[in-house]
């Protein structure tokens, strides 16, 4: 019974032992490890098991890290890996072999591998891109109902020659297309693209990547990359057929969803009422697409609605813009005594300003300027009296004579 028991504990260690991993054993860093360009902003990392690797029950992966543009780290059990990535300032990373389930070994040494710049000359990028897609109706198929477009600005290199021309490719998953529209500035270089049918999903989550180059006849034009994220540049359509209607006191609101594939439980919106008379504005956030409400104030009201992807089907991105107002509602007419009020006050303020601008301007004295009064100082006349007989008895003439004082005026003689 003793020498069966021991045997089988001795086979139990022997297994254990062989089931631990040797204390000395290393494990070897991978081999061969390359970086290659596997499209527009997007590289392959590749690399080989080490074929010096001692076999044991181990479990081998991978342990790889990026080191620019942004550093960044991840782990797999494969070997090699695609990633997207901006490559204008270059590409590195280095990878390691690491145990998969036995965290007592220690990793192996790193391997790096470097993708360098693409030559071009400093300041001859362009700078400040930007891009906006929008969802229309496409008419070309019932497969795909809905069509986005593409449109990209930027502008020119501050260091770029005046003979400088842009040419721009966007990818989206394995798609890539090159622009055929450019708006062009004045020295005809091409600062924007369009397109109008880009195979891009309308709900999709891959990233998309631009790349534009260059090319003019006196320096080498430097390539630029940009990633943008889908939904943060995604532009909603604004929502359709707003109607508004007033019963009373009661304000309705109804409208559709934008132009969008996505489904009609995907979208916030918010209602903007405006009261033309108080001037104030109200807005409401509505996950439906109706609104109703109580009016305590009789007025013309203007009403627009907005709406954005609920994060629920995406991730939040921008708002659309506001819908073409309509209006609903009227005025209240004024009593005749506010109208009576209003031109009593216009009256008063008019004839006080006109009162203040003739005080300034001397107007008085000029439109009515004073009358100069007759001296009535008798005193300073001395009347004399002449009388004259002639032939005959009925005619008798008086004279009279006003000799005026030195200093004074001489008045003509007056006959009677």
């Amino acid at each position: 019974m003793t020498p069966a028991l021991l045997t089988l504990l001795w086979g139990a260690v022997i297994l254990q032992a062989d089931l631990l991993p040797d204390k000395k054993f290393v494990l070897l860093p991978p081999v061969n490890f390359t970086i290659e360009v596997a499209g527009l902003a997007q590289v392959l990392l590749r690399w080989e098991p080490n074929l010096d690797q001692e076999q044991r029950n181990v479990m081998l992966g991978y342990h790889v890290k990026i080191n620019a543009p942004q550093e960044d780290d991840f782990e797999t059990r494969n070997t090699e890996s695609k990633r997207v990535s901006v490559l204008h300032q270059g590409f590195s990373a280095s990878v390691r072999t690491v145990p998969w389930n036995d965290h007592a070994l220690r990793a192996s040494s790193w391997v790096s591998a470097e993708l360098k710049a693409p030559p071009g000359s400093p300041g001859t990028s362009i700078v400040n891109l930007t891009c906006t897609t929008n969802t229309v109706a496409s008419e070309w198929t019932q497969l795909r109902p809905y069509q986005v477009s593409l449109h990209c600005a930027w502008r020119v290199g501050k260091d770029a020659p005046e003979d400088t021309q842009y040419f721009l490719y966007y990818r989206y998953g394995s798609q890539t297309e090159e622009c055929q529209e450019y708006t062009q500035d004045t020295l005809r270089r091409n600062c924007a693209c369009w397109f109008p049918r880009a195979s891009i999903h309308s709900k999709g989550r891959d990233w998309l990547a631009v790349h534009v180059n260059g090319s003019s006849k006196h320096a080498a034009i430097k390539p630029f990359d940009q990633l943008f994220a889908l939904h943060a540049i995604d532009q909603v359509n604004a929502p359709m057929n707003v109607t508004a209607k007033m019963e009373g006191s009661r304000l309705s609101i109804q409208w559709e969803k934008p132009v969008s594939a996505f489904q009609a439980h995907c979208f916030d919106y918010e209602v903007k009422i405006y009261n033309t008379r108080k001037r104030y504005f109200q807005t409401e956030n509505m996950t439906t697409n109706e609104f109703n409400s109580t009016i305590s104030d009789i007025s013309k009201y203007s009403v627009q609605v907005r709406a954005a992807v609920k994060s629920a089907c995406r991730a939040g991105g921008l708002w659309s813009e506001w819908s073409v107002p309509i209006y609903v509602g009227k005025d209240e007419p004024k009593p005749w005594t506010e109208w009576c009020l209003v031109v009593l006050l216009a009256t008063i303020c008019i004839l006080f300003i006109l009162s203040l601008t003739c005080r300034r301007c001397h107007l008085w004295a000029k439109l009515f300027p004073p009358v100069p009064a007759p001296k009535s100082n008798i005193k300073d006349f001395v009347v004399t009296s002449h009388y004259e007989k002639t032939g005959s008895r009925d005619t008798e003439i008086e004279a009279l004579s006003f000799v005026e004082e030195p200093g004074l005026e001489v008045l003509e003689d007056l006959v009677f």
